[in-house]
């Protein structure tokens, strides 16, 4: 896509913004911009132009008229406008006769921070009633952004007095290049014959690519040009004459050419300029950037350090030619973009070009299923070495990256190939490994794979109990993962809890809104998997650690509970309670056969606190089911007995737990009040006996008092 016509100057791309005008706030980065308050100094306003004895008196004058105050910028070579900072705009009339100089001076010590000569040749153009802006023949494009709209008319309309212009007008020089043949008039203007590819011409020719680069005219008619007749080929043999001669300014100018080029953003130009024999020349001249103190060393690193494995032998040179040039490109895109805009796209047809060549890689290797099964074979493999088993791995997760440039329909297809070549087998092996970086590229593909369908990992793990009932399910390899994660704040755990509650959330079951189709999976869960994500909770609350009347022993529960398994037991307490909300019948069977609540209520005893609330989210959520088998099972076990404990042992703080449970207990009053909750018997059975809040914040809970409860 070329970049959108401008109607500045040639030298101007994007604009800056205006103080006050969001106009360009989406396209282009923002500058600084200066205060929206008016300022409130009374000195009396300076003339717009001085002489020059004026102008040399003005150094020591510090009061000036602050309606000329402006923020000054420039673009850059990478076609970003830089801010310069803000001073004080005036214009100097040379005694000299030497015409009209427009400065600005610094804000903070009056020094000349910009002058530059108003020319007649000048293109000027006003935009948002706040921008001046125009090109320098050295500089390229300067910005003047003012607070005033009335302000800058006035310095808008002496530019065009001094131009002999009609101030009416926005632009001094009109729409400059808008056929070929004015194209044709700039080059003998500026004296550039392009066919004749001289290292003399390499100053004139790396102005001209900077020049002409936001006008779509240009870039076509330079585009067609460098197309035809091995121009390109003749240019990078230059680049050959200066390296050999070290002549560091022609290299220079080179460096700008091939970056004018590459901006230029042409399909045409990219397939001359990334075929094998011109690439390594390509980054030879981005070497040699003039804003930098040393070359770098581009070539070196791709000869050198990037080395290209072969996971798998083939003997496809199309699809080793399409690996090895995808990577240059994206190499490339990387040194003339290094960070990534949120706001536009700098070249949008070579983000597409390399794309395509994805595309191809994906096809190529999607329509070759030994390879893809031979691939697996070999992850599986228990007698591969680590460094062999995590090429592999890495491989697969950069294969199912590419896959996003795939239409919907294209990497269902993928998806459903990798599996039927034998993907979760292999994605079970390589979890275990102990390599991090290896177990981390397994659930990376593992992830790629649930968030395009959810249905096919639902689908494989039904077919797999059934084939091998009491055998290692692959979720239950991955809720093991999730309990041997070391630190699971931070590892993998949370990765694959997220993963997991995307295969348990009932929109997501196989895809149909089949109730038949939707419990399938859900039976295979709860009688297969449930067990496993449940079991660090059942191992620190076991029987003896509780006397009686559910009075738990803390020191016994902290001593099961470091920092670590807190957060294990966190993250799993977050997914019972997504289970809780959704997955009514299936879940309270388990909880109500396995006493699951009264064992994660123990965990009220913990002393770490984030934990704590964990569980009291989880107890919020069952009684907002409103569901009498839950409410049952809570009176008939005393079970509200945990959280009293609690609410008594945290004494008079006020904090989170604090508010936790008062919201838990008043949202049982509210609703009972109201005759719309189903709990009618819990706000009849509990009676708290302890302090009303003032005698608590005075005297503070006795530990002493229990909660009675009367039916």
């Amino acid at each position: 896509m070329d970049a959108p016509e401008n109607p500045a100057d040639p030298d101007l791309g994007s604009l800056p913004d205006a103080p006050h005008s969001p106009a360009f706030a989406c396209d282009n980065p923002e500058l600084p911009s200066t205060s929206s308050e008016a300022p409130q100094a009374q000195e009396p306003e300076l003339p717009l132009t001085l002489g020059a004895s004026e102008v040399e008196a003005l150094t020591d004058v510090v009061m000036v008229d602050p309606q000329c105050l402006v923020n000054i910028s420039f673009l850059n070579d990478d076609q970003e406008w830089v801010s310069l900072g803000s001073g004080y705009a005036i214009f100097s009339s040379a005694e000299s006769n030497e015409g009209m100089f427009l400065l600005v001076r610094s804000e903070t010590d009056n020094s000349v921070i910009m002058e530059s000569k108003v020319c007649s040749t000048t293109c000027y153009q006003k935009l948002q009633g706040v921008l001046i802006i125009w090109s320098e023949t050295d500089s390229g494009g300067v910005a003047l952004s003012f607070q005033y709209p009335p302000t800058c008319q006035e310095f808008w309309e002496t530019i065009c007095q001094a131009q002999g212009k009609d101030p009416c007008i926005e632009n001094t020089q009109g729409l400059l290049i808008e056929s070929k043949e004015q194209f044709d008039r700039l080059l003998r203007t500026r004296d550039v014959h392009m066919s004749a590819c001289d290292i003399k011409k390499l100053k004139q020719i790396a102005s001209l690519f900077k020049l002409v680069l936001p006008w779509p005219v240009c870039k076509q008619e330079l585009a067609l040009f460098l197309e035809d007749g091995g121009y390109i080929k003749r240019f990078l043999q230059l680049f050959q004459v200066c390296e050999n001669r070290n002549d560091i300014e022609g290299l220079w100018h080179l460096h700008g050419v091939v970056k004018g080029m590459l901006f230029m953003d042409k399909t045409s130009l990219f397939e001359i300029m990334f075929s094998d024999e011109y690439i390594m020349d390509v980054l030879g001249c981005l070497e040699y950037d003039p804003a930098l103190e040393e070359p770098k060393k581009y070539r070196e690193f791709l000869t050198q350090n990037a080395k290209f494995k072969d996971v798998v032998p083939t003997t496809n040179c199309i699809l080793i030619q399409k690996i090895h040039q995808t990577y240059r490109m994206q190499y490339i895109s990387d040194i003339l973009s290094p960070l990534p805009s949120i706001f536009e796209e700098k070249l949008p047809n070579l983000t597409n070009f390399i794309s395509f060549n994805k595309f191809e890689i994906v096809t190529i290797l999607k329509g070759d299923k030994n390879f893809l099964s031979q691939v697996f074979t070999l992850l599986k493999d228990q007698t591969a070495n680590n460094d062999r088993r995590s090429e592999l791995i890495l491989f697969c997760r950069e294969f199912c990256s590419f896959s996003e440039t795939l239409q919907p329909r294209s990497k269902k297809a993928l998806f459903n190939t990798l599996v039927e070549s034998g993907i979760f087998p292999a994605l079970k092996v390589v979890m275990r490994v102990n390599d991090l970086q290896t177990k981390s590229a397994a659930i990376d593909v593992f992830s790629y794979i649930v968030e395009h369908s959810p249905a096919l990992v639902q689908c494989f793990a039904m077919s797999e109990a059934q084939q091998n009932e009491d055998g290692d399910l692959f979720l239950k390899v991955v809720i093991e993962q999730i309990i041997c994660d070391s630190d699971p704040d931070a590892g993998v755990a949370i990765q694959l809890v997220e993963l997991l509650r995307v295969l348990l959330d009932p929109e997501n079951m196989v895809g149909s809104p089949n109730a038949g189709e939707k419990s399938e999976f859900l039976n295979f869960f709860y009688k297969h998997c449930i067990y496993n994500l449940t079991e660090p909770i059942l191992a620190v609350t076991s029987e003896g650690i509780y006397e009686e009347d559910n009075v738990v022993k803390s020191e016994k529960i902290n001593n099961c509970i470091d920092y670590h398994k807190a957060q294990l037991l966190g993250i799993i307490l977050e997914l019972l309670t997504f289970c809780i909300q959704h997955h009514t019948c299936y879940i309270k069977n388990y909880i109500l056969s396995s006493d699951l609540l009264r064992r994660i209520l123990m965990l009220m005893n913990s002393k770490h606190k984030f934990l704590v609330l964990g569980v009291l989210r989880f107890m919020r959520k069952m009684v907002d089911l409103k569901d009498e088998l839950y409410n049952r099972y809570i009176i008939q076990g005393n079970l509200f007995e945990f959280i009293v404990s609690a609410f008594l042992n945290n004494g008079p703080r006020y904090n989170m737990l604090n508010s936790a449970v008062i919201e838990l207990f008043e949202y049982i009053r509210v609703e009972a009040a109201e005759g719309t909750s189903s709990p009618d018997p819990i706000i009849d059975v509990i009676s708290v006996d302890y302090p009303n809040e003032e005698e608590e914040e005075e005297e503070g809970p006795s530990p002493k008092k229990r909660p009675h409860y009367s039916s």
